[in-house]
């Protein structure tokens, strides 16, 4: 039987492999679809209606019997009442006396204790089936995260002694040589060595449109190979790979808590001792007030009192609502590392980004080449150099013209560019600040070229430069519209770009206001200068590692997770697989949605609960409607929680 409505949603969290409670004992949360789950809730309901039955319609002397009918029902009572009953034990000998489970076991007792038979196996029956749907719905939210378990790779065709060898992924080291058939998943990271081919990436992303990677470009493990065997040269463990990233960041983030959901667990321990010493004074506090008391009578409504209250509503379907949230924001490609970042991303008014890799595609390509030198010189000194830095522009001076020269002691100089030795020459490639920084002149108009340059200097004096130009996302423009739409009421662009790059980009898209020339601490001074406004809530985007301190001094940090940097990914709080500005909007509304949901729940819990409540103790409710009041709000709360994850978006 499901167990623990207050905990299941946690253990289901910590245990998601080996289906452990919190107890320790195993549970069979895991496989609440399959029938053998039901046989107790099947077998009590069946003795229930067949003992209603025969209570009505049968005038035998069989069933009249007062000890066949205990008899009768407490074999009804006990397939559903008997896991309660040992679980409230359990808890008790922890010292946790007031619970869901010792006030079902105390109500429904009481029940038989006042010949309520069929009321005392109802109640717990539909505690019990309240339940099943409660595990069936935290089942049907991690639907997702199975579907992330299951892409995960079991072996790797690895080459080793002069031939192919099938091992387990988690051997293979970095650099060693592994072969992909058509229709298998790539096991670990690594460069392509193959010419070409196509992978469905929705492992990764949430897209399954396939995706075509060239020799040399990157690949990652849970891509599906669908067009020729291929071999990948590995760059990273099974452990550090993006696939294992992402199921690591999947599986943790129920262990960051929204503040809704931290106050109702704390409320509910506090809230079950009231009510249980509320319904011994219900029972008690009567026979100095009530002329013709009957201790029956009050204890009867008592009774109706502690099943009313129970706050299973709340505590199930409060973390199943944001649960849900993740659960669905996954299907659209977007990762949150915790609920609490839900409840923010529900608040946020304000959006600064980053531009390269963010709001344009990273994709360089040389454009003009202005040189001193032969052209070819010039190319070869600053290729040589570049091809010590992952930074896109880099990339595509070295796609473009790759050097036979070796660069020694590379030193970056950060916002700026690279300091190096090339054929025994002191090399500096870099932007204007680099040459100023030491004193190389330059003709001043080239400051005011638009596009992106890198200039060049050999031996302190300066030697040229190259135009680079990037590509804004097909979806960017559409991005900045839909956050508008959304209730983002300020947008800004951060770049360490040329600021006239930047100011055309921003432009284009509509973006309120951007700023460029900036050095990664410049960002920090920029998003500390807004998070100085108590109103706004903000949310910076970006890919790379300089990003990687703004992204955790903002409200929410978003990284771009389809080819951002590992310190990006790991220092945000959500990461967008699809590299997609516009799932920015999406974000923001799944986080409203999650919201408005676990707001809805809350008021139907507390108002149904507040109205039985009263009616229970003045005698005007039965057990029937503390039923309705404990499992049918449950039920409805459940309902309205996992509703988020069949909405579009």
């Amino acid at each position: 039987m499901p167990s623990n409505c207050c905990s299941t949603e946690e253990s289901n969290h910590k245990h998601l492999h080996n289906g452990e409670n919190h107890d320790g004992h195993d549970h069979d949360h895991g496989d609440s679809s399959s029938f053998k789950t039901y046989i107790p809730a099947i077998i009590s309901l069946t003795m229930l209606i067949l003992g209603i039955a025969m209570d009505y319609f049968d005038q035998s002397e069989f069933f009249q019997s007062e000890i066949v009918r205990i008899i009768w029902y407490g074999i009804a009572y006990l397939p559903v009442g008997f896991p309660v009953m040992k679980e409230a034990f359990g808890i008790a000998l922890k010292l946790d006396f007031f619970n869901e489970f010792s006030l079902m076991s105390i109500a429904t007792i009481g029940a038989f204790i006042l010949g309520e038979y069929p009321e005392g196996v109802a109640v717990m029956l539909f505690y019990a089936v309240g339940e099943l749907f409660q595990s069936s719905a935290v089942n049907r939210a991690k639907n997702n995260i199975k579907a992330l378990l299951d892409v995960r790779p079991n072996e790797a065709n690895v080459f080793r002694n002069n031939q192919w060898q099938t091992v387990n992924p988690e051997s293979v080291e970095i650099g060693e040589t592994i072969q992909i058939k058509v229709g298998e998943k790539v096991p670990l990271d690594g460069i392509m060595l193959s010419e070409l081919s196509s992978f469905n990436t929705a492992a990764l992303t949430g897209e399954s449109k396939p995706n075509s990677i060239k020799k040399d470009e990157t690949v990652l493990a849970g891509m599906l190979n669908l067009e020729k065997v291929i071999e990948i040269q590995t760059t990273k463990k099974f452990e550090d790979s993006s696939l294992a990233k992402i199921l690591q960041m999947v599986q943790e983030a129920s262990s960051r808590k929204a503040k809704t959901e931290l106050f109702i667990r704390k409320f509910a321990k506090i809230y079950t001792p009231i009510v249980f010493f509320l319904a011994v004074a219900l029972t008690f506090i009567p026979y100095f007030f009530v002329a013709n008391y009957e201790f029956q009578t009050w204890f009867y409504r008592a009774l109706v009192f502690l099943v009313i209250s129970c706050p299973c509503a709340l505590v199930i379907s409060i973390p199943l609502g944001y649960f849900g949230g993740i659960g669905a924001a996954s299907q659209n490609g977007i990762l949150f590392k915790g609920s609490n970042y839900l409840d923010l991303m529900a608040k946020v008014n304000t959006v600064v980004m980053d531009k390269t890799g963010t709001l344009t595609e990273g994709v360089f390509k040389v454009q003009q080449i202005n040189s001193e030198l032969e052209r070819n010189e010039l190319l070869n000194y600053l290729s040589a150099i570049e091809s010590n830095s992952t930074h896109p522009i880099a990339k595509a001076i070295v796609e473009f013209h790759p050097s036979e020269l070796k660069a020694e002691s590379v030193e970056e100089i950060s916002g700026h560019g690279l300091k190096g030795i090339v054929n025994n020459k002191e090399i500096l490639a870099g932007n204007g600040k680099l040459l100023q920084k030491f004193n190389i002149s330059y003709d001043a108009k080239i400051d005011e070229i638009v596009e992106s340059i890198v200039l060049l200097a050999i031996d302190r004096k300066y030697a040229g430069y190259v135009t680079i130009a990037d590509e804004i996302k097909q979806d960017a423009k559409q991005a900045i519209s839909e956050m508008k739409q959304n209730g983002v009421s300020q947008t800004v662009m951060l770049s360490g770009d040329k600021d006239t790059i930047v100011q055309k980009v921003a432009k284009e898209l509509k973006i309120d206001t951007a700023f460029g020339n900036l050095l990664p601490e410049n960002k920090v001074e920029k998003v500390q200068e807004l998070k100085q406004n108590p109103k706004n809530v903000i949310a910076f985007v970006g890919d790379g590692i300089n990003d990687a301190p703004v992204l955790a001094l903002s409200d929410v940090g978003i990284a771009m997770g389809g080819m951002g940097s590992d310190a990006a990914i790991e220092t945000a709080d959500v990461v967008i697989q699809t590299d997609q500005p516009s799932k920015i909007s999406t974000a923001i509304k799944i986080g409203r949605k999650t919201k408005q949901i676990v707001i809805q729940n809350i008021a139907l819990a507390f108002g149904v609960k507040i109205i039985v409540l009263i009616l229970g103790a003045g005698g005007l409710a039965t057990m029937w409607e503390a039923v309705f009041a404990d499992v049918g709000v449950a039920f409805l709360a459940i309902l309205n929680a996992i509703r988020i994850q069949n909405l579009k978006f």
